[in-house]
């Protein structure tokens, strides 16, 4: 019998300001509140976290410039569901206004073994697989996704 699988997911993200500024006030006033619609959302399984709630003070190796944030899901159309049908997606619209545009890619997806929780070390592995060989089966976005099988899906699962 296989082993059951969740999905695994890490956005990173590289601020225009300091997150304690003006440009960034709108969207750090939200934080919370859009991490616990992700938190209350159906299939949402664990979002890595430190003392204040959010991941954007944790030590983590992208850089001191980066924030991240990981969560992980019981499927990928319950992330899609949460990412691009909820009140997150107005946020994510939004991203230019706060973040800098990435030499690569922001986002990655990844099955990992029920109950398991990725560290950023995996999670920065991963980004840089996908990176440098662009979606597999390890390493993939919405656009380009792979079931638990390891087979790609043939409908796009991107908003």
């Amino acid at each position: 019998m296989p082993t059951p699988l969740h999905l695994a997911q890490l956005n990173i993200a590289r601020p225009r300001g300091p997150l304690d500024g003006p440009l960034m006030a709108e969207f750090m006033a939200n934080l919370e509140r859009i991490n616990k619609t992700g938190d209350a959302s159906p299939g949402f399984v664990w979002r890595l976290q430190g003392e204040d709630g959010n991941a954007t003070a944790l030590d983590q190796p992208f850089g001191p410039e980066t924030i991240v944030n990981m969560t992980v899901w019981q499927d990928v159309e319950s992330l899609r569901a949460f990412v691009f049908r909820s009140e997150h997606v107005a946020f994510l619209r939004r991203r230019a206004e706060w973040f800098e545009k990435l030499a690569g890619p922001p986002t990655v997806l990844w099955w990992i073994p029920v109950g398991d929780r990725p560290s950023l070390v995996e999670a920065k592995d991963r980004l840089e697989l996908m990176a440098r060989l662009g979606p597999t089966a390890e390493a993939f976005t919405f656009a380009h996704t792979f079931g638990t099988d390891g087979e790609r899906l043939r409908r796009a699962l991107a908003g």
